[in-house]
């Protein structure tokens, strides 16, 4: 079962690749087909394997052999190994699929905010969608807590954004305010603390390695995602470590 569920979240994240990269340029994620982006030839099915197109034709266009990016495979493996990791934690339940949802979103938003410093509202408005129905067939308990986290995560990061003038973005702020429905005010606060320490410590490398400019914005959305899937995946033992802090 996770081979197979691992085949299709590689062919999965393929198109995830497609909306990540093609929605914030405002173009169809249908048409036209893929193509290099060196000569513009369409790929062929051939090409367009997951990964295994990659290494066959060792990370060049087979025509003009210009190099292809190694973030495509590199997010398709990403979202292969988070889905049966998801499976393997979670079991056949219905949280499964909210926690492949949440999956599927933070792929496109890491591919959408690391090429365009942007979190498309397309994007947040349809998972949000998603979220509301699946929420409903699965609420958190109480059932107001989703409510209560949207708005705890709204505010909150609303009023950083106010405080700082500017330097927590508009879709930083809607994607926290889904994140907080999804999850809960509880966790909400917990992944936020983990993408504020991610962000400062990756924040500070990547400027020691000259990956990262100073004074110049960074893409928090990534920082959100990974955040927030440690809290999804171990709040448990996060809680238990904090509270033996406690006593």
């Amino acid at each position: 079962m996770e081979i197979i569920i691992f085949i299709y979240a590689l062919l999965l994240g393929s198109f995830l690749n497609v909306v990540g990269l093609r929605v914030p340029a405002k173009q169809s994620i249908i048409k036209p087909r893929s193509s290099c982006p060196g000569c513009g030839k369409s790929l062929t099915i051939v090409e367009l394997i997951p990964v295994l197109s990659f290494v066959i034709q060792k990370g060049k266009c087979k025509q003009c052999k210009q190099p292809i990016s190694l973030f495509y495979p590199i997010m398709e493996l990403t979202t292969a190994f988070l889905f049966v990791y998801a499976f393997a934690k979670i079991g056949w339940t219905f949280e499964l699929v909210i926690a492949w949802t949440l999956i599927t979103l933070f792929v496109i938003i890491f591919i959408t905010d690391i090429k365009f410093m942007l979190i498309p509202d397309k994007i947040l408005l349809f998972f949000a969608i998603l979220f509301i129905i699946e929420r409903i067939i699965q609420p958190l308990q109480p059932w107001w807590n989703s409510l209560l986290g949207a708005a705890i995560a709204f505010l909150l990061l609303l009023l950083i954004a106010i405080l700082s003038k500017g330097g927590m973005g508009g879709g930083d702020i809607k994607l926290f305010t889904v994140i907080g429905f999804v999850i809960g005010p509880k966790f909400m606060l917990i992944s936020f603390f983990f993408a504020n320490i991610l962000g400062a410590v990756l924040g500070i490398i990547g400027m020691t390695c000259g990956i990262f400019e100073r004074k110049k914005p960074i893409p928090f959305g990534p920082f959100i995602a990974i955040g927030t899937l440690i809290t999804y995946f171990y709040y448990q033992p996060i809680l238990a470590w904090y509270q033996s802090l406690l006593y």
